[in-house]
């Protein structure tokens, strides 16, 4: 476990204010997320916000959700969430983004967001432009902001809310494992009280799939290490690339290793999921530098993603190509088995 010693950056009743003056009784707004837990508690939280301010507030999604413990989420909280389709952007008048940035995802390119809000890294190269911009990249969570906002305005979670808050922040710092601020502590804390514990476990509990038990024996017959401390395993085609994630976090609890990569093929895309320890390696910077120049690529230090579409890689084995672009051996042969 490790806490960043960097000193509180609360939000105000000033930023709270500012961000309000937004809000226009006859406006119809659409908050946008790449949906996951942090992102929907975020979404959920400023839906709250904008409630009785504006005439409607609705949440979609860009990506498909797939993973056991986000679908329970959905339902046990009830949260109101849409696929985004062109035509629903005509149907809204003012956009928010929450645990992202606009450059982060495809469908977010051409929106025209005044509100952001989020915790990632900010990119020199991705400049973000709205009437409104709150990015904190030393917080564990978005949820920890949107948590700070209904606290400068005096605004108490309801028990679905509250759980939907607390969840995100023990996903994004997995239970306070990875980086963390002692704004993330203050506003777990915070919202424990409200949160309701038997919704939590319910969640939790449900992060597989029966299905997907079939891949740990795959992703153990096919690892590959990388130096002493990285391990590379490709998993072929999946359902699902929430697959990656569940093999990626499993792997950061070998001793011994420090880092992982787990990629595949999934929806038409060649997927990369990274995770570290943040000692040897910022995984934000490692998928950025070697992938950022065919498709989305980055993250955080000790976790990352790129998404790279089939197309793209003209042809050539998508295993072959991931580790020849992560060792550096972008010809000879096929990779060796270590």
């Amino acid at each position: 476990m490790r806490m960043k010693t960097i000193k509180v950056q609360r939000v105000t009743a000033q930023d709270a204010a500012k961000m309000c003056k937004l809000f226009r009784r006859e406006d119809r707004w659409l908050i946008l997320v790449n949906a996951d837990p942090d992102a929907m508690g975020s979404a959920m939280a400023l839906k709250r916000i904008m409630s009785r301010r504006v005439e409607a507030t609705d949440i979609a999604r860009v990506n498909e959700v797939t993973r056991p413990d986000n679908l329970a989420m959905i339902r046990f909280l009830r949260i109101p969430l849409a696929r985004l389709t062109p035509e629903m952007l005509q149907a809204y008048d003012r956009f928010a983004l929450v645990d992202s940035q606009p450059h982060h995802h495809p469908d977010f390119a051409a929106v025209p967001f005044s509100i952001v809000i989020d915790h990632h890294p900010l990119a020199p190269e991705h400049p973000v432009t709205a009437a409104y911009v709150d990015i904190r990249p030393g917080l564990g969570a978005t949820c920890t902001i949107l948590a700070e906002y209904l606290r400068a305005l005096r605004i108490r979670p309801g028990k679905l809310l509250a759980t939907a808050l607390i969840y995100g922040i023990k996903t994004d710092t997995q239970n306070f494992s990875r980086p963390f601020q002692h704004g993330d502590i203050l506003a777990f804390s915070g919202l424990n009280k409200y949160a309701g514990q038997d919704l939590l476990r319910r969640i939790v509990h449900s992060e597989f799939h029966k299905s997907w038990l079939k891949y740990f024996t795959r992703a153990f017959r096919k690892m590959r290490f990388v130096g002493t401390r990285g391990l590379f395993v490709f998993m072929d085609r999946l359902e699902s690339p929430d697959v990656l994630v569940i093999l990626a976090d499993f792997f950061t609890r070998v001793h011994g290793l420090s880092w992982d990569m787990i990629c595949g093929v999934s929806e038409g895309k060649a997927v990369a999921v990274f995770r570290g320890d943040g000692l040897f390696r910022d995984m934000g910077k490692v998928a950025a530098e070697h992938f950022g120049d065919v498709g989305s690529a980055g993250g955080h230090k000790t976790m990352a993603r790129a998404e790279i579409d089939m197309g793209k890689l003209r042809g050539r084995d998508p295993e072959e190509f991931f580790w020849r672009r992560l060792t550096g051996r972008r010809g000879g042969g096929q990779p060796k088995t270590t």
